[in-house]
This record gives C-alpha cells, structure tokens and sequence, in this order.
C-alpha cells in the first residue's frame, strides 16, 4: 500500500499549547539551561539534555533545569521520563505556588496525554482549575483530554465553557471544530463555527470568515471571501485560499496561489507542504518532492516532521522504493512514536 499523505492539522491542542509554552519559557535561570532550551527549539533534544548535565555540574537552578529535561524527552517521545522530570521539577518548590508551577503542570499533563494516561491528564488540569478558575486553555486542553476518554458531553462542557470566556478567539474555535471533527462529531464543530458566523457582526473580518467557511464545507464562499482577504491576511490567508481551491478540485489555480505567494515572500514550511501535497493531487511527484525538500530547508522549521514523512511518499510514489525505506529507516529514529510509519517500514522493505 501506498502512504497515506500526512496533513499538519493540529488536532491535538496540547501540542499547540506546548509550542506555544516552549517560545514563552518562564526564565532559564542558568546560562547553559538557556543555551539547553535554544537546542530544543532547534529540535536537537539529546545535544540539550547533554547540555543540562553540564548545568547541574554547575550549580545552575534544578527545577528549570528538570523543567527543560523534561521539554526534551517529550521531543524525544520519552514520555515517561519526561514525567518523571516535571513531577520532580514540581517537588522542588519552595511551597508558594508561582507561575512556573503552573507552567510546569501544563507541560506535564501534555506528558501524560502524549503517554495515553488521559485520567491523570484530566486531573492535571483539574488542578490548574482549581487554583486558577480563569485559564481558558485548560478548559480547553481539559475538553481534547476528555474526547480521548470519549465523554463528549464532559468535553463539550469545557468547549463552551472556553468559547464562552473567550468568543472572540477564532483559533480557539476552529480547533475545537478539528477536535470534534477528529472524533466524528462534525455537526457539533459545526455548531460552534455557526454560531460564530451569525454573532460575528463587523469584528469578523473576511479573513475570518473565509476560514469558517472553508471548515463548513461552503469552499465558494470560503474562496471569496478569503481572495479579499490575502493581501491583508498574509501567509494564512493564502494557505486557506488555496486549500478551498483544492477542495473544489481546481489544483491548478491552488498551485498558481501558493507560488505566487512563495515567489513574493520569503520561504514558508507550511506554504511548501501545502504546495507540494497540491502537487501530490496533480499527480506530479516530482515538483511534489522537490516542495517538501524546499520546505525542509529552511531553519526553525515547525513542520519537519510532517515535511520528512510526505518527502518519502513523494519518492515511493516515484517508485525509488529503496530511498524511500532508507529515508523511513532515519525517521523512525527520530520520531519512533510514528506507528503509521512502522506499519509503511514493514511493507517498504519488503519492496
């Protein structure tokens, strides 16, 4: 069988919500705790694990340098290691609950869903909750963990609960509809992003609405509301013109919008990815491969991964089978959580 190509949707919002913890931080507290946590935005884990030994040799902070041990595990897939340094990072408290704790907590109930234990994911945030009532994103990570657990009516208690605290954050909104769509609950996503459409009024701009559209299904609509929309909306605006396109089956004018975005514009990994899954559908392995290569060129690259999966497929579909297994062979070890890629390792090499 073929690979099934690999769109980056961020279903899972904890992976989101820790992306967006990870280029916060909370203070170093050390100087090679800071260079650790540069090494971890460059996805090179163990170089700052490495670098973090060195800290504690040092006499540098243990709970941001546990914290930081831990951040590096989960990109590692070390899921209960990572555990186990975040609880430790949490009993180096000094007892007065400070904004690292709840920093820490996040990361270590993302931890815990990562590793499937969603029971004690969902009390993590229980705990949040209970000392910080107004955190919207618990609500909202507590809503995807409780989808895990298929209580549906328990998370959209906490979807409307986020929507309700926050109804102006449209990304929040849209990835509660990925959520429940991932699910097999897409008239309940709907419902959020209707609802949404008629309450907006003048604060929803086209932009906005063009994406809404584009997850209702109503791609005319999406397209032009979103061909107003892209020279004010930038990259994004872009992304989802050409996706309403594709939806309509018009590749080709999709293709034309994301090179003439690329062609303007430095270079995106999303645009690239987008590109070369458009090309995928045109048939054009070629120009498909040489998109997701472009893509992974560039530095600080949030999609890598999804880059290095569909340059495989890009080259099985061109038939050079053995690249494609010794590509695989490389990625697994980089991403061994991958069980669709197991599965394709097992049928490539047999090719």
């Amino acid at each position: 069988m073929l690979f099934q190509i690999r769109r980056e949707k961020f279903i899972y919002a904890a992976v989101f919500t820790l992306l967006l913890i990870l280029c916060c931080g909370c203070g170093s507290r050390g100087e090679k705790t800071q260079g650790a946590m540069e090494l971890i935005k460059s996805f090179e884990y163990q170089q700052a694990l490495d670098e973090l030994d060195s800290a504690e040799e040092d006499g540098e902070n243990i709970r941001f340098i546990n914290r930081a041990r831990g951040i590096a595990c989960m990109g590692l897939t070390e899921y209960a290691n990572a555990i186990e340094y975040f609880h430790a990072a949490l009993e180096g408290s000094n007892g007065l609950v400070q904004d690292v704790d709840f920093d820490i907590n996040y990361y270590l109930a993302a931890a815990y869903t990562k590793d499937g234990q969603y029971d004690l994911a969902e009390s993590t945030y229980n705990a949040i909750l209970a000392l910080r009532g107004g955190e919207v994103d618990a609500y909202f990570l507590r809503g995807n963990v409780r989808m895990n657990k298929s209580d549906f009516d328990a998370a959209k208690q906490d979807f409307d609960k986020a929507v309700s605290m926050a109804p102006d954050d449209y990304d929040m909104l849209i990835e509660i509809y990925e959520v429940l769509e991932h699910f097999g609950y897409v008239e309940a996503g709907q419902e959020y992003l209707r609802t949404a459409l008629d309450a907006g009024g003048k604060k929803m701009d086209n932009y906005i609405a063009g994406r809404i559209y584009y997850y209702l299904g109503e791609y005319e609509k999406a397209y032009l509301a979103l061909e107003e929309a892209k020279e004010k909306g930038g990259e994004k605006s872009y992304l989802y013109l050409g996706r309403a396109y594709e939806a309509t089956g018009d590749y080709n004018y999709a293709a034309n919008v994301y090179n003439s975005y690329l062609s303007a514009n430095q270079g995106s990994a999303e645009m690239y990815n987008q590109l070369g899954l458009c090309e995928m559908a045109r048939g054009d392995w070629q120009k498909a491969l040489e998109a997701f290569q472009a893509g992974m060129q560039l530095e600080d690259n949030p999609i890598l991964q999804t880059l290095s999966f569909n340059e495989i497929a890009a080259y099985e579909y061109l038939g050079e089978y053995e690249r494609a297994a010794a590509l695989l062979n490389n990625y697994l070890k980089n991403y061994p959580d991958d069980e669709k890629a197991k599965r394709e390792y097992e049928f490539l090499s047999t090719r």
